[in-house]
């Protein structure tokens, strides 16, 4: 590949990170944390790109006079695979990723106070570790609000579902709520619902690696849109 065409793709790869951070396509990928790094890479990707095409077109004349070397045109079909970043957005990792991967809930080192009044909206690794760990002592007698999406066992029982991040989308790892109660009689996997519910002290275990699930008890369920952050970082910040 010549000069012109890796500059090309420099150009292109940075323009696309820098798209990317700028917009919510990031989290499809990588933590909101990570953010400043993306755009940095972006930045750094396209300055690049420029200073390879100076030094080359700055060179050409000394070191091969009027002579140019014509690479495949195939080669620009790299281009492709960066184009697909900016033109087709990976779906966020859903229900088949947390049916064959075990919870990954973990003991946290402790839990924030909560509001005193009021329905509590939490997260789903929030519940989670606060019924298993805390044994529910700061949501007994209180309504919940958690959202994430379902997920059904082999025996088609259902689960509510987030997929938590350590950095990138390839390390995302589920933390699950099985769902008892009020339950919709017929739930489709990768549906995002919003659960209106009470504790309850009931636990399961999950069949792919034995770790503890705790159970919601539904009183309501409604469906809602995927959110633009559709990872849970609670479970590891």
């Amino acid at each position: 590949m010549n000069r012109l065409a890796q500059s090309a793709l420099l150009f292109l790869l940075g323009a696309t990170l820098l798209h990317a951070g700028m917009t919510d396509l990031y989290l499809r990928y990588v933590k909101a944390g990570l953010r400043p790094l993306v755009l940095l890479a972006g930045v750094v990707l396209i300055a690049t790109a420029a200073a390879t095409l100076w030094y080359d077109r700055r060179g050409t004349g000394h070191a091969h006079g009027h002579q140019h070397h014509h690479e495949p045109r195939v080669t620009w079909l790299l281009t492709l695979p960066v184009l697909a970043l900016i033109l087709v957005a990976p779906p966020a990792l859903g229900s088949y990723s947390a049916s064959h991967t075990g919870t990954a809930l973990q003991k946290p080192f402790g839990f924030p106070d909560l509001p005193a009044d009021g329905p509590l909206r939490l997260g789903v690794a929030d519940y989670a570790g606060r019924a298993v760990y805390g044994d529910g002592r700061a949501l007994r007698d209180r309504e919940l609000k958690i959202t994430g999406f379902v997920t059904l066992d082999r025996a088609g029982s259902p689960y509510l579902v987030r997929m938590g991040l350590n950095c990138c989308a390839a390390d995302a790892q589920p933390v699950k709520i099985a769902l008892t109660g009020n339950v919709p009689p017929v739930l489709s996997p990768d549906t995002w619902l919003e659960i209106t519910g009470r504790y309850t002290p009931r636990r399961t275990k999950d069949s792919v690696n034995n770790g503890p699930i705790p159970y919601l008890e539904v009183t309501r369920a409604k469906p809602v849109p995927t959110p633009h952050d559709p990872y849970d970082e609670t479970w590891n910040t």
